[in-house]
């Protein structure tokens, strides 16, 4: 008996961000490889009229083009948390199901804030660089003191479960939390800042956890870094766009703002030469959920809601 074909899907760009990912799907499924196309959108019409799943990023997204390009397409399949790069109205008004891969990253981008918190404060990547380059020990106390941050006040915008694990880690190291979101939550003990501008004139960290997309966009502008002040730690694991960058380079170069780290940039992969040149800033090329065992357990996810989709028509963790 010749063996059971396996399902056609669409996979719009490589998943080469885990080495476990690309051969699971391989695997289980036979992806007709959008990326590898001359011009996806004829692709589409010419190859992909009875496929019905779609497999993605949240590097790549979905477009509205590729969805109403597919007739019969029912579920997109993301790997990553975030899904502002997905035209969910689109989906939506198709009825196409939409799945992301949350949970089983919380812990490293939580874990990754964190080190981006204490390096942003403690100068850890100066430091490393001026050992680096020799110039430990030509001046005794020449390497600028950083900032503690135990017992600070620590701000989270955003307390969805990346920012309710955030906010658990500080209470660690004996911090004040405060949050943000568009609505207080009754089930956790932090404070509630009725706004963003209110939450950073307290806070001695901000933490940026929310969602990107245009709800989001420039959330964080010249008048909130005003508001988080000369003494003030920016972070950011979650979106580049829900941060005025230009607001932030002028408030790092005039002094306006301590210190930022940042894995994540309005623009990627491109980072502004202002960003690379400032002594006071961490930076990270968006890898807060980029751990060997993080990555195997987003693929494991995408797989299962693959599966879940073409066994029951429901996918596992829906949008």
């Amino acid at each position: 008996m010749a063996p059971a074909s396996k399902p056609r899907i669409v996979q719009i760009g490589p998943l080469s961000g885990s080495p476990v990912a690309q051969p699971l799907i391989d695997a289980h499924f036979e992806p007709f490889r959008l990326w590898e196309e001359a011009d996806p959108i004829a692709a589409l019409r010419r190859e992909a009229g009875s496929i019905t799943a779609i497999v993605t990023t949240a590097n790549y997204g979905c477009t509205r083009q590729i969805i109403e390009a597919m007739p019969a397409l029912k579920a997109i399949c993301s790997w990553g948390v975030g899904y502002d790069s997905i035209d969910i109205a689109a989906a939506r008004e198709h009825g196409v199901l939409v799945s992301n891969t949350p949970d089983v990253l919380t812990d490293c981008v939580a874990d990754t804030a964190w080190g981006l918190m204490i390096a942003a404060s403690r100068r850890i990547a100066q430091g490393d660089r001026f050992v680096r380059e020799g110039h430990w020990g030509q001046v005794h106390g020449s390497f600028p003191l950083g900032n503690r941050v135990s017992g600070k006040k620590l701000g989270i915008l955003g307390l969805g479960r990346i920012g309710e694990a955030i906010a658990r880690r500080g209470q660690g190291f004996d911090m004040e939390i405060r949050y943000h979101n568009r609505h207080a939550r009754n089930d956790v003990p932090w404070a509630y800042a009725d706004s963003l501008t209110a939450l950073a004139a307290w806070a001695d960290f901000l933490v940026i956890a929310t969602v990107g997309g245009a709800g989001t966009h420039h959330l964080v502008n010249a008048s909130v870094l005003e508001a988080l002040g000369p003494d003030g730690i920016l972070v950011n694991i979650s979106r580049g766009s829900v941060i005025d960058e230009t607001a932030l380079i002028q408030a790092l170069q005039q002094g306006k703002l301590r210190s930022a780290g940042l894995d994540v940039f309005e623009h990627e992969p491109q980072v502004p030469a202002a960003l690379r040149s400032l002594d006071n800033v961490v930076l990270l090329p968006h890898i807060a959920s980029a751990t060997h065992e993080t990555r195997a357990a987003m693929a494991e996810l995408v797989l299962h809601n693959l599966q879940a989709f073409f066994e029951t028509g429901k996918v596992l963790t829906p949008v």
